[in-house]
């Protein structure tokens, strides 16, 4: 069981960046709650829409990513390989076992939905059970079961919550730039300002959380490669894993690569050309960083036997 298995040490550094990313988010969105007050924004309406898109985000979210991606679910007698493998994983891991789908695409990849451990689905697509052989394919679903245990999806759902308010006044400024107008006396003389004012403060924090939510996502991947590490035992499959991955979106032709865009925040690699400015927005690590880590983890565990 997963209780008895060494965890040969807390990676510090990789908990103490995702600890300063919420902490910077949280900074923040208070600065960004202090203006929208300064300028007598309508908060209580504007709560109230974000509240709403939140909750159907996190009840529906999982679902309609499962029609967008035209995925079908799957038990145990259709795909008996997969739910073995899961299983047994979900035990080692102490949580509920997740439901299964599987995804009609040549890109071999895989991801998780779901707002709990009790409600959370596996994807993985046709191309990845085609190219990964059974130690491979456990370290992709071990790092996907380390997901679930972490809670990740609700936790970038969470982080997210004042970047959709801003992006949402950006896209609608006008509109909420005209709720500040009757604050408090003042003339139509300074609602442009205000209008202007309300638009530069969301924009402002909508891109810096852009960023930081990125390298929050990018540090979660880190800490699900690393319980991939544990939970199997060796590094190695999903080196090995996200190597066939890595080859396979390489070899996609542009059009699959087009159709998987929409997923990438999902992926366990998203399907996407390597370019600098790409890689840096990205919500997943760098390739070659992510084999380093492993390696990493790999030497750690050969010192604790």
């Amino acid at each position: 069981m997963a209780k008895n298995k060494a965890w040969y040490g807390r990676d510090n550094g990789l908990s103490f960046r995702m600890t300063l990313t919420m902490f910077l988010l949280g900074v923040l969105y208070l600065a960004f709650i202090a203006v929208l007050f300064a300028l007598h924004v309508g908060i209580p309406l504007l709560v109230m829409i974000i509240l709403f898109l939140l909750v159907s985000q996190l009840l529906f979210s999982d679902r309609l990513v499962l029609y967008a991606t035209k995925a079908r679910m799957v038990d145990a007698r259709q795909a008996p390989r997969l739910y073995a493998i899961v299983e047994r994983l979900a035990q080692l891991a102490d949580v509920p076992v997740p439901k299964l789908a599987l995804m009609p695409m040549r890109i071999p990849n895989a991801f998780t939905t779901g707002r709990s451990p009790k409600t959370a689905v596996i994807t993985v697509t046709q191309g990845l059970l085609d190219r990964l052989d059974d130690e491979e394919l456990e370290g992709v679903l071990a790092h996907e079961i380390t997901h679930i245990k972490n809670r990740d999806v609700v936790v970038i759902t969470y982080a997210s919550f004042f970047a959709m308010v801003a992006s949402i006044i950006v896209q609608q400024f006008f509109l909420f730039g005209l709720m500040a107008e009757g604050g408090r006396g003042r003339g139509r003389n300074n609602s442009g300002q205000i209008i202007m004012l309300i638009w530069l403060a969301s924009f402002v924090v909508w891109a810096i959380s852009y960023v930081l939510i990125r390298m929050l996502s990018r540090y979660r991947e880190y800490a699900a490669d690393r319980g991939s590490a544990i939970l199997t035992g060796h590094p190695g499959y999903l080196v090995s894993a996200l190597t066939k991955i890595e080859r396979g979106v390489k070899q996609s032709p542009s059009q699959d690569l087009r159709q998987a865009e929409s997923f990438n925040a999902f992926f366990i690699m998203p399907a996407i050309n390597k370019g600098s400015l790409m890689e840096f927005l990205s919500t997943h690590p760098n390739f070659e960083h992510r084999l380093r880590y492993l390696e990493h983890i790999q030497q750690e565990m050969n010192k604790a036997r």
